[in-house]
């Protein structure tokens, strides 16, 4: 297959970082008055159902905030060079 150019296109693999920044970072802001928890048992001091909703929530809003970025301003993202090939027939397509 023969290249006729280049894209360039979001590269996914750095936005991960991004995105779990983004997500920590609303945990924070939205956990930051709760009173501390302390628990009977230390090996389930970490188990809390509610901080499990807040990450949960956090992430999604997160991925709807970087899709809408992603969507609108895709240049401010870190992007990636894909080329471009041509199409040709069946006979030229790699096995």
């Amino acid at each position: 297959m023969k290249v006729v150019g280049n894209e360039r296109r979001p590269d996914w693999p750095k936005l991960g970082p991004s995105i779990i920044i983004a997500t920590a970072l609303i945990v924070a802001i939205r956990t930051a008055k709760w009173v501390a928890k302390s628990s009977a048992d230390a090996q389930f001091s970490d188990v809390d159902v509610e901080l499990d909703k807040e990450v949960s929530f956090a992430s999604r809003i997160s991925i709807r905030v970087m899709h809408e970025l992603l969507r609108r301003h895709e240049s401010l993202f870190p992007q990636r060079v894909e080329p471009i090939y041509e199409g040709g027939s069946e006979e030229d397509s790699p096995q």
